[in-house]
């Protein structure tokens, strides 16, 4: 995982392992990557290879308050599945996943490791951003 500020905030981006001569044509396309123009790479970090299964709790409101559904799947759009227009705290634990702005793994993205995330804006999100997919980090990355 890349980031573009120090300290692993800002805009992300999930690289799996491979060679990439041009990133900053790759760090601009949509899809699996995200939807975000990196001009510089502040800070990044190597996620594990996670064996077994996979496990989150995401609420609709802070302090996991609201709505709780309990996930162990890939979600391409979580309006449509549990009904909940917000996600703003979660709790994950087990495995590593992706949190995608916008419906069907696109838009800008959230790693998220096993923890408490008691409030998502804590964790340099904007103000305007809001989940809307996540996905599961499987295999080799």
């Amino acid at each position: 995982m890349v980031y573009e500020s120090p300290n692993y905030m800002g805009n992300q981006v999930f690289l799996k392992r491979g060679e990439y001569p041009d990133f900053q044509r790759l760090s601009s396309m949509t899809g699996m990557m995200g939807m975000c123009n990196m001009d510089t790479i502040r800070s990044c970090r190597f996620i594990p290879t996670h064996r077994g299964q996979f496990r989150m709790r995401i609420y609709e409101r802070e302090n996991f308050g609201g709505q709780m559904h309990e996930m162990m799947d890939d979600c391409d759009n979580m309006m449509e599945r549990y009904r909940m227009s917000e996600c703003q705290s979660c709790n994950v634990m087990d495995g590593h996943w992706l949190m995608y702005e916008q419906p069907n793994y696109r838009g800008r993205m959230m790693y998220m490791r096993p923890g408490e995330y008691r409030n998502m804006r804590d964790m340099g999100m904007s103000g305007s951003m809001r989940f809307n997919s996540f996905r599961r980090i499987v295999g080799m990355c």
